[in-house]
């Protein structure tokens, strides 16, 4: 009986293509099942004791606190913090790992405090709240030192599910930009991160950069009592993972290139520059992180050499692949075609799961370059990319981006058309910004 969810593994997509065409566009969609009940690794030691070595279900989480002193300014940010912690440590499974890090221009891991994680039971969860209970804001702000230390915490546990929360308030000040790439790239494989801001004195751009190179998501926070609930829902995710590596495997044809490899569902991800080579030139492999009982979308765009005619040829070999100290388990695979054909009917057909998950990605870019325009005062071209994204979120249905989006525009009554706004809220900027990487699960056909 397998350790590993079950994966229902299907492609959608238009084969045919017109004479001359390259371009293959396929949506990989992938649904994961719990495993049988039973089918998980050795237990570990007895709750409450030093780590022994991390089977294949283990679970490590580390929360990662801003201790800067401008999260007492206000002090409900401190305190929501700190409840947040609390609310987490709870949440956690039994038996869990896990360790409580204050970041300030350092990183000191404040639970616990012998060396060795421990197991999450009644006695460890009571001294890792006493041990949140006495932090305090006083410092700077280094997120490459924070995540290098979550680094060494997760290095004793090489074979775990390893996550990270990472909450901070500010901008990273205390180090140079180069300190904190060399630490997110040092953290790439080692472990996933989820990261927040709270409040608005942070950089969107800096958090976004930590999550997307460790296969985590990024919000805002701008009311501190919503940050408990939060806490306990990342934590909720990261204990329901069952396989700590999980990748795409794509091999496409000699002379084909591939064009980009992204996540479409349930957020927006570009792995085409995380490709790590396989065994031979043609294929390669694209992390997707720590799986549960999920489901998630890929969106694959290969370049082929035209065929002829009538011809069909392979373009592309899709398989999920579960890593582990073994090698490499296979959980499921399919196959990308396209036939050429001169029926203009059939090749001009667009897949509805491609065309909604092409017009998701469109909405992101139109927000992201429209609000950068607005922040550098180019008010045409803001006007011009968020009057494109008001278009594309009325006709997806995105009821929720539009109301993000008449925060940052107003539309004159007298031609319905949209203006960028000169002034905007900051938090309703990246608010939007951080929501314009979330899509709406394309229906059924």
């Amino acid at each position: 009986m397998s350790q590993y969810p079950d994966f229902a593994f299907e492609i959608n997509q238009n084969e045919f293509l017109a004479a001359g065409a390259r371009e293959v566009h396929a949506v990989v969609t992938l649904t994961a099942t719990s495993a049988p009940a039973g089918t998980g690794g050795a237990p570990g030691p007895a709750v409450g004791s030093p780590a022994g070595s991390a089977c294949a279900k283990d679970n490590v989480e580390v929360i990662i606190i801003d201790c800067s002193g401008s999260m007492d300014y206000p002090r409900t940010k401190m305190i929501a913090a700190k409840e947040a912690t609390k609310v987490a440590i709870d949440t956690l499974t039994d038996g869990a790992y896990f360790a409580i890090v204050a970041g300030t221009e350092g990183a000191r891991v404040v639970y616990p405090t012998g060396g060795h994680l421990l197991r999450a039971d009644y006695q460890t969860r009571a001294q890792a709240k006493d041990a949140v209970s006495r932090l305090s804001a006083n410092g700077g702000t280094a997120m490459g030192r924070w995540l290098a230390q979550a680094g060494r915490v997760f290095d004793a546990h090489p074979h775990a599910i390893k996550h990270a929360i990472l909450l901070t308030d500010g901008k990273d000040e205390s180090e140079t930009p180069a300190d904190l790439a060399r630490a997110i790239q040092a953290s790439v494989g080692n472990f996933t991160a989820d990261c927040r801001g709270i409040g608005e004195d942070w950089e969107v751009s800096e958090l976004r950069k930590i999550a997307d190179a460790l296969l985590g998501t990024v919000g805002i926070i701008r009311e501190p009592s919503r940050l408990a609930e939060d806490f306990r829902e990342m934590t909720v995710n990261s204990m329901g993972k069952e396989i700590a590596d999980v990748a795409l495997r794509l091999w496409a044809p000699k002379g084909a290139l591939v064009r980009y490899v992204k996540q479409v569902s349930p957020n927006l991800a570009d792995l085409s520059g995380k490709r790590v080579p396989g065994d031979n030139p043609l294929t390669g492999d694209y992390p997707t992180g720590a799986w549960g009982a999920e489901s998630r979308e890929y969106h694959i765009c290969v370049e082929v050499e035209p065929g002829n005619v009538g011809q069909e040829k392979l373009a592309g070999r899709v398989q999920l692949v579960a890593k582990d100290s073994g090698g490499a388990t296979l959980l499921g695979e399919g196959k990308i075609r396209a036939v050429w054909t001169e029926d203009e009917d059939l090749s001009t057909r667009i897949n509805s799961r491609v065309a909604h998950y092409t017009g998701q990605a469109e909405l992101a870019q139109a927000i992201q370059e429209g609000l950068d325009a607005q922040s550098s005062g180019d008010l045409d071209t803001a006007t011009a990319r968020l009057g494109r994204a008001m278009d594309l979120a009325v006709e997806s249905g995105r009821e929720d981006t539009v109301k993000m989006l008449r925060k940052v525009t107003e539309v004159d009554p007298a031609t319905s058309k949209v203006r960028a706004k000169a002034k905007v809220d900051k938090g309703d900027a990246m608010e939007l910004d951080l929501g314009s990487t979330k899509t709406v699960r394309a229906k059924r056909n």
